[in-house]
């Protein structure tokens, strides 16, 4: 693989080196620092329910990659209560919807990797990936140069998803 140089990822390279591991506790983690401070648009994040929540991906691998994490610093499903998987999938469903139609998908990829081995880059706090595709989205630059561009303003599609969201609730019974 040919280098491409990033020096705009050496914030997160070295800051969530040490949540790669499976045992960072609850006061270590990325996840669980965002969901306790106030400030969403800051920490990007687009809707608070009950249980969860749903934020862009800092470092997304597709325009409008968003995460649906549990408040609970849990690494496995079977740790959640019944009612916070509940929940988690109601927004995940809400959270499809939504990328669907505000930002026109043609196509989502869902993705839940469970472990450090499977991929997990903060491994103790699951979480779903979201990501919006359309027909054609992909480009030489993966094949030649195994570069993916992405090309859009967090700013914007905070101001965007955020507005989208706001309009909807769960229903009582989800919550």
């Amino acid at each position: 693989m040919e280098q491409l140089y990033c020096p705009w990822r050496e914030t997160y390279s070295s800051s969530v080196s040490g949540t790669k591991r499976e045992n960072v506790s609850a006061d270590e983690c990325a996840f669980c620092t965002k969901c306790k401070q106030s400030d969403d648009t800051k920490n990007f994040i687009v809707k608070r329910f009950p249980h969860c929540a749903v934020l862009l991906n800092l470092y997304p691998y597709n325009a409008g990659h968003l995460l649906v994490i549990p408040y609970r610093h849990a690494a496995c499903l079977s740790e959640l209560s019944e009612d916070e998987r509940n929940e988690l999938m109601a927004v995940l469903t809400l959270t499809i919807d939504i990328a669907k139609q505000t930002l026109e998908a043609q196509g989502i990829n869902i993705g839940l990797n469970l472990g450090r081995a499977a991929g997990a880059g903060i491994p103790s706090h699951l979480h779903f990936h979201v990501l919006p595709r359309w027909v054609g989205d992909t480009n030489f630059m993966p094949l030649l140069a195994q570069t993916k561009t992405v090309s859009f303003d967090l700013h914007n599609m905070h101001e965007k998803l955020h507005k989208a969201f706001a309009k909807f609730d769960l229903p009582s019974k989800q919550r």
